[in-house]
């Protein structure tokens, strides 16, 4: 066997994996470039960002986080899998480009939607709705009644997600801060950060990123991250960059060249992993973290995706945050039966969590 076919078992994947994602040590980079290492961090829970870069980062402040949303160094957009992302202003304008097709498609297919707006001029639509988020932050519901002025037989909710996908549109403040309350407004990213988005996105550039985030990774593990396909052409192209794995499966794994991978067995301490966290997202095969039984156990019938417990760097539990007085409370279920280090290890990380929140 070559080193380039070196096969990788879970336990590599899952430590490679864990480097990348800074959850074997704890980094001390400023947030923003976290942020845009991880690709960005799923924010369809408000505060699900907030928690994830707190599992990541040395000393995390969530007004840091909340002082970039109102300054306009961070944003939060539809992206990758037609979901929301917090990411950087720069990334808003690379990766919006990139990921648009998802949502050209969904238009055209979302059963919710494509047949109250079949017929519309979606043109005319996508500047419609230009124009009145441009002149204010709205809500879908205040969009979807504007829309209905000029399209008054169609339903106003349909047009109003219809311009969701059509234009690439910013959640602003209150929505997405730590302690921020409000209804979801919308305005458009060039109106929010005062230019463009690219007219050059790179696919490549953002496959290589993902791996740098999430490698070792197959082309449907990175498919299933991205929510698109024809990556195979891509990874092709970037094959003499790039090294090669299998995994136990036999399956071909790709990841840059100089990227961390450590030794299987390297310590993994416990970690509370955030609800909708990208960790547990972003792989066809998510075996590297979670297995069949836990992933059931973490997923509701409606995609809510809950908090997670990681021990020995895998999905051993769930953890949600209970409100109180005087202080909020960190209840864990787990799995299996915890040996005595590992609930004294997960408790130390219940603690730190009941800090961040009673703070």
């Amino acid at each position: 066997m070559t080193r380039r076919d070196l096969t990788l078992g879970p336990r590599a994947l899952n430590r490679a994996t864990l480097a990348r994602q800074c959850l074997l040590e704890r980094s001390s980079v400023p947030l923003v470039d976290l942020v845009e290492h991880l690709v960005g961090l799923q924010a369809q829970s408000p505060t699900a960002p907030h928690l994830g870069l707190w599992s990541r980062l040395d000393a995390f402040r969530p007004s840091e986080l909340d002082d970039l949303l109102v300054d306009r160094h961070l944003v939060r957009i539809v992206l990758m899998r037609g979901t929301i992302h917090l990411v950087s202003a720069e990334d808003c304008q690379q990766l919006r480009p990139v990921f648009q097709p998802i949502l050209d498609q969904d238009v055209r297919t979302n059963r919710d939607v494509a047949p109250h707006i079949d017929g519309v001029d979606l043109v005319a639509l996508r500047e419609a709705a230009r124009a009145i988020v441009e002149d204010e932050p709205c809500t879908p519901a205040e969009l979807g009644r504007e829309l209905g002025r000029q399209w008054p037989d169609r339903n106003q909710r349909a047009l109003a997600y219809a311009a969701r996908d059509l234009l690439p549109l910013v959640q602003v403040p209150p929505r997405g801060l730590w302690h921020g309350r409000g209804a979801t407004r919308h305005t458009t990213a060039h109106a929010w950060l005062g230019r463009p988005l690219t007219t050059k996105a790179s696919v490549e550039r953002v496959v290589l990123r993902y791996l740098a985030a999430f490698g070792p990774a197959s082309i449907a593990d990175a498919q299933t991250w991205a929510g698109l396909r024809g990556f195979r052409e891509v990874v092709e192209r970037l094959r003499p960059e790039l090294r090669t794995f299998r995994s136990e499966a036999g399956v071909e794994l790709f990841d840059l060249p100089d990227a961390p991978r450590p030794p299987a067995d390297s310590p993994a301490p416990a970690r509370l992993v955030a609800p909708f966290d990208n960790l547990l997202l972003s792989h066809a095969d998510r075996s590297r973290v979670v297995d069949d039984d836990a992933r059931k156990r973490i997923v509701s019938k409606n995609g809510i995706v809950s908090g997670t417990v990681l021990v020995d760097g895998f999905v051993a539990g769930t953890w949600k945050l209970a409100p109180g007085r005087p202080a909020a409370s960190v209840e864990i279920t787990a799995f299996r039966r915890l040996a005595a280090d590992e609930r004294a290890a997960v408790e130390a990380e219940a603690h730190r969590l009941e800090a961040l929140a009673s703070a």
